[in-house]
């Protein structure tokens, strides 16, 4: 439990300061430098790895910005298939003003693959964690186990969770699969990436 504990409160300092707007925020926390966690954004779906054993002191995910002071009220989210929950994988932190609550795929019943954090689904899945109280400090979504999951449709409060749109400035942001993490334009492949910004955003991505 310490462990997670660390691995929450060290995510959440991947946060952008400042964002007026709720904003999803992917990252990973690596502090051995071990390269196996991924966590990357494309086509509506937030993709997280964590490529070692599950001991290994590393999580892929992403804050939630934009949502501090608000009550918690409730949060959701699509996985490509519900063998992707694994134990309390993927999960909500979330740091409120009376603590840390945990709100993991497995402590809800899913909706065929949609895992639904309230109140009433708690309870209904035997309340074997407590729903958060308080008012948000800070919220994330990670995995922290050996494997895989894709994310679709995360809600926080109502609010549908994406990032903020983003074009690339330099060639070299277009590499190693940087292409599929802008949004604004959105990229088919690394080729579109680097015309576009060699070009100065006079070559927009192929139709």
């Amino acid at each position: 439990m310490k462990r997670l504990i660390a691995v929450a409160a060290a995510l959440i300092t991947l946060a952008l300061a400042g964002t007026a707007a709720a904003t999803l925020v992917p990252g990973v926390f690596d502090p051995g430098n071990t390269g196996c966690p991924v966590s990357t954004f494309s086509n509506g779906v937030l993709h997280l790895e964590k490529n070692c054993p599950t001991a290994t002191n590393a999580a892929a995910g992403a804050d939630i910005t934009g949502l501090e002071g608000q009550t918690f009220t409730s949060a959701s989210f699509t996985l490509a298939s519900t063998s992707q929950c694994q134990g309390g994988s993927p999960r909500f932190d979330v740091v409120t003003t009376t603590g840390l609550f945990f709100l993991g795929c497995n402590n809800v019943i899913p909706n065929g693959t949609t895992y639904t954090f309230t109140p009433a689904t708690l309870a209904a899945a035997g309340n074997q964690v407590a729903f958060p109280t308080g008012t948000v400090q800070s919220i994330d979504v990670l995995i922290d186990v050996e494997g895989t999951a894709d994310l679709t449709n995360i809600t926080v409060n109502g609010q549908v969770q994406v990032p903020a749109p983003t074009t690339p400035t330099s060639k070299d942001q277009c590499k190693n699969g940087g292409w599929k993490t802008f949004t604004n334009p959105a990229f088919k492949n690394q080729g579109d990436c680097v015309s576009f910004v060699a070009t100065g955003g006079k070559n927009l991505p192929s139709g």
